[in-house]
């Protein structure tokens, strides 16, 4: 499948993980940044029909958080909102915040599995979901046709709230269930030095669930680096050398987790669905009778699901185009491989730390090791290549790239999977293939790749 930018009557400003760039630059300058609170608070106000209102506001460990905080809770105040401030939180845990507390809405000021230069600004409504495309529209219009005098100090000081993390905490701890279940196990977590640091380690100490925490000392710079869910081997191997039955490792905003087995093999968001799908359809809870994915989960899981009699539903990546079909159709389980895992029943919000929750109670209820639980699906090989490009015209509208993609779906037929589409949040085609032959997988998303860069490739940098 080629996926093709719609580019009509969609944000600019806004991807499909908030508004993301380099920080210091546009769009994630101090005036830029104030330009967006105060046109978020605007915005927001007249969808609630409300002249102002409280909005909760967190950030993740980069370097950059603090002052872009400042500069939109100064845009926030102009258009005359109430900040109330968390300081570094987790995105689900602002998501929590949201709905719980009677916010208006959250806002996180984080660029997820991105590296420290990075930053960016996600905006939740009252619900905790994140805003639909024609407010984002609307959000990206106030900007732009804003005055650009800023008004209060963008580099005002904020008041940290500290209750609001103890909140999410103790929300988190309640969902564990039956403690003592729990408190045999013992687990390798890997915070990536981001907004995990703060809760994880809290979270498993009151379930008296021993743990073993890696990067959990952010600086600033190394959120991220070399560890977390995109780096998630010192993690899977320290589990294996650790003897312990779980390990787990978030992004730097701990919107999702990728695990490894007690002997150190990794499991993505497919496992998480297919373990957590089969055991919720043996109790009579799974809804629908499916699961949603995307473009990008893996065909293994849809067979192995189908020998159940339960389905795999698909949609564009991103958490967000997973809930709103979740939603649309009725089904409370869905999410990413890239461990994006939504619980609905739960929350709206993808949250790492719930999923690790999830399986530490289906680990602990059923007494059987995460590889027992996912034994039944038998992924395909899948290669994933990330092509640096200049620009993003439609795919479809070059022609050796789609002479490329042609000959690979010739090959294949139906046993195999291709999917190219853009990147979101970066300047990155991503080709994925998957079928049974590894050979041809990797000769596939080469040539696919190749065909890219030549058309559109950009230098690295």
């Amino acid at each position: 499948m080629l996926e093709s930018k719609r580019m009509a009557h969609k944000p600019h400003l806004f991807g499909t993980d908030g508004v993301r760039g380099v920080a210091g630059s546009s769009p994630l300058d101090t005036e830029t940044v104030w330009k967006l609170g105060r046109a978020i608070g605007s915005v927001v106000g007249r969808e609630q029909s409300v002249r102002a209102g409280r909005v909760v506001l967190g950030e993740d460990t980069r370097e950059s958080s603090a002052w872009i905080s400042r500069a939109l809770a100064a845009g926030l105040q102009a258009s005359g909102w109430q900040v109330i401030y968390a300081g570094v939180i987790t995105t689900p845990g602002v998501a929590f915040l949201a709905r719980d507390h009677g916010f208006a809405a959250g806002i996180v000021v984080s660029a997820s599995h991105n590296p420290f230069e990075d930053n960016g600004i996600k905006v939740l409504g009252s619900s905790g979901m994140k805003l639909a495309e024609r407010v984002e529209l609307e959000i990206e219009r106030e900007v732009a046709q804003g005055e650009t005098t800023l008004t209060g100090g963008t580099d005002r000081p904020l008041e940290v709230d500290d209750r609001l993390v103890e909140d999410y905490i103790e929300y988190l701890v309640s969902l564990a269930g039956d403690c003592a279940r729990l408190a045999p196990l013992r687990l390798v977590i890997d915070c990536a030095h981001g907004a995990a640091s703060r809760i994880a380690p809290k979270v498993l100490e009151r379930l008296g669930v021993r743990g073993h925490v890696l990067h959990a000392r952010p600086n600033g710079r190394n959120i991220n680096q070399g560890c977390g869910s995109l780096h998630p081997e010192s993690m899977a191997e320290a589990t294996r050398s650790f003897a312990v039955d779980l390990g787990v490792a978030f992004d730097g905003d701990a919107d999702r987790a990728i695990f490894a087995t007690r002997h150190g093999r990794l499991a993505d968001g497919d496992h998480v669905l297919y373990a957590c799908g089969l055991n919720l359809h043996q109790r009579d809870q799974l809804k629908g009778g499916a699961v949603v994915g995307t473009l990008m989960s893996n065909l293994g899981l849809e067979l192995a699901l189908a020998r159940h009699g339960l389905g795999l539903k698909r949609t564009p990546v991103g958490d967000k185009y997973v809930l709103e079909e979740m939603l649309r159709a009725g089904i409370n389980l869905g999410g990413e491989p890239s461990g994006h895992i939504i619980f609905s029943d739960i929350s709206p919000a993808g949250d790492g730390l719930i999923t690790m929750l999830q399986l530490l109670r289906l680990i602990g209820e059923s007494g059987q090791p995460l590889e027992e639980l996912v034994r039944g699906l038998k992924q395909f090989p899948q290669i994933i290549r990330n092509v640096r490009v200049r620009v993003k015209p439609p795919l479809d509208s070059l022609p050796q790239v789609a002479e490329a993609i042609a000959q690979c779906r010739g090959e294949f037929g139906d046993h195999g999977r291709i999917v190219v589409r853009y990147s979101g949040t970066e300047k990155l085609a991503r080709v994925m293939v998957e079928a049974e032959d590894l050979e041809a997988v990797e000769r596939h998303a080469t040539r696919i790749g190749r065909a890219i860069e030549a058309a559109i490739g950009a230098e690295e940098p």
